[in-house]
């Protein structure tokens, strides 16, 4: 929660400028930073690289490893470096299933792969945390998320990922493991993929500049060729094609465009 309010007050700041109003854009960006320090000082778990799950009734922080960590780097609050170790600990055999980044890890108390929130998988939470991984420059991570959940679709009725599923490990020749009641199709799951992606492509649109922009894209190798059909950015659409090479390095044609767009790569 810390997180996204950091994310919000600079938004906020950045929509304060736009409007002219600096003196409240300078106090949001202040009141960011110093939101960020106080952050890191009382979340931080040296021992556990991670972030606490949240502080007690007496301020003492939960020091549990759970999903929750990774929308710090989704919305930006956390350093470099903590970012850095945060996603190696997302990334780990207690928190990956193989599928993908379980809610709370194996290694903690409450851990049950069949519980709704301690333990299971989660879909669009993954792709939240893939997103943070590419903000950082940690897109190989992204891409182990987006291929886990990817081979996990092809188990589920129609490839439609559902809200959630159980956290047990992958096992050569298993299917992962369904969660009873949970909802398919349902709308957080189905806008995973699309993030997934976006984080992998390095995808950002710039609409007031009139740009489209891949950085440092990136795709699984078995995931060859993507098609982006009816992209649309205000008054222009463009057809895309992304193909990776076999050094793993990804190119882009385009395959038809209507209107002014900039497309950029950069490398």
């Amino acid at each position: 929660m810390q997180a996204y309010v950091y994310a919000a007050k600079l938004a906020a700041a950045e929509l304060a400028a736009l409007m002219g109003n600096q003196t409240r854009s300078r106090d949001l960006k202040k009141q960011a930073q110093n939101l960020q320090r106080r952050f890191e000082e009382r979340f931080w778990c040296e021992d556990l690289s991670t972030y606490a799950l949240a502080l007690d009734g007496n301020k003492e922080p939960c020091r549990v490893r759970t999903s929750n960590a990774g929308h710090c780097l989704f919305a930006g609050i956390a350093t470099d470096e903590h970012a850095r170790r945060v996603a190696a600990t997302l990334m780990d055999e207690s928190s990956f299933s193989g599928w993908g980044i379980r809610t709370v890890a194996t290694s903690e108390a409450r851990y049950n792969p069949m519980s709704y929130h301690n333990g299971s998988v989660w879909p669009h939470d993954n792709a939240l945390i893939a997103a943070g991984f590419a903000r950082y420059g940690l897109t190989q991570s992204a891409i182990a998320v987006l291929a886990g959940l990817l081979d996990a679709s092809l188990f589920f009725d129609l490839h439609r990922l559902p809200e959630l599923f159980c956290g047990f490990p992958r096992r050569p020749g298993e299917s992962p493991t369904l969660y009873p009641v949970a909802c398919a199709p349902q709308a957080w799951a189905s806008g995973a993929v699309f993030l997934l992606l976006e984080a992998c492509l390095g995808l950002s649109i710039m609409a007031p500049e009139k740009k489209l922009v891949f950085s440092k894209p990136l795709l699984p190798g078995f995931l060859r060729q993507v098609s982006i059909r009816e992209v649309r950015v205000g008054e222009a659409r463009v057809n895309l094609l992304l193909t990776r090479h076999d050094e793993g390095d990804v190119g882009l044609n385009v395959l038809g465009r209507d209107g002014e767009l900039e497309i950029v790569v950069l490398k």
